[in-house]
């Protein structure tokens, strides 16, 4: 059992956004029960189709993606899908994003009322008040949003996921805090590029895209490192792990829960594989 922000997990085990939807396809290859959480697909108040394809691109150890957030909205997702993760007998955290504060706070209140088990905050996403800048590049910006969720959440633990594309994490992380976050995940994904050589042009329609995988795990590993030296609120420790000494050397840095994305694409159950070789260790 491992308690964070209130909230106790069976194990340190979670599944990332993005990575597992909202759990149908990977309840076919095991038992979601025995994790600690799952963390559904990134949520958006009005349903969204995602960016033209191509989306996805293979990198050295890892992948870049720009799906652009695909998803059923808010509303649908409480409708046809929060039922079901109900079912899978694990924490059920719910990943969201807006375009403004308010707009991050209605978000939080639907999915609160509904009855999730903790908001995970991506402020990632672009602010339409900032010209498009990222709301997590800016400490004044997560702070705002942050916020703003809490003031709606109710008794819902909020739970701030930080961009790593930023001078110093540690300025944002403590942001969230003193607006009073009850945890932090990170590391999101890293900005990255592939070119076609034959044409000359990106392999993924959007240009640019988030980097994960493998390749990522020392950069996530120091930002955590040193974020858990810089606040006392807990973190969900992510990007990169794909062993059970990945995520060992995750709860060295100073994660509490460890959260698990790129790998499953490569091994449906190697989430379930990390927790069992957790606990025998």
């Amino acid at each position: 059992m491992v308690t964070f922000a209130g909230i106790d997990f069976k194990n340190p085990v979670t599944l990332a956004s993005g990575t597992c939807g909202f759990g149908r396809e990977l309840a076919e290859y095991f038992d979601l029960s025995e994790l600690g959480g799952i963390c559904s697909k990134g949520l958006t108040l009005y349903e969204r189709v995602g960016n033209p394809a191509p989306r996805v691109a293979e990198t050295p150890s890892g992948m870049l993606n720009a799906v652009g957030l695909q998803n059923p909205g808010i509303d649908a997702f409480i409708r046809t899908e929060l039922p079901f993760m109900r079912t899978l007998g694990t924490m059920i955290i719910a990943n969201f994003s807006a375009s403004s504060a308010d707009e991050f706070a209605l978000c939080a209140a639907k999915l609160s009322d509904a009855g999730v088990d903790m908001l995970e905050v991506n402020v990632s996403c672009p602010n339409v008040k900032a010209e498009g800048l990222a709301f997590g590049v800016s400490p004044d910006a997560v702070s705002a949003v942050t916020e703003a969720v809490k003031s709606s959440a109710g008794h819902t633990p909020v739970m701030v996921k930080l961009s790593p594309n930023v001078t110093d994490i540690t300025v944002i992380a403590k942001a969230a805090e003193q607006a009073g976050a009850d945890a932090l995940s990170m590391i999101n994904t890293l900005l990255g590029i592939r070119f076609d050589l034959r044409s000359g042009k990106p392999i993924l329609a959007n240009g640019t895209g988030g980097l994960s995988g493998a390749a990522i795990l020392p950069v996530a590993l120091g930002m955590v490192y040193r974020t858990a030296n810089a606040v006392k609120i807990p973190i969900l420790g992510l990007g990169g792990i794909s062993s059970r000494d990945d995520a060992r050397e995750m709860l060295i840095a100073g994660a509490t829960l460890i959260g698990i994305g790129t790998a499953t694409f490569r091994d449906p159950a190697i989430a379930l594989k990390i927790a069992r070789e957790l606990e025998d260790a």
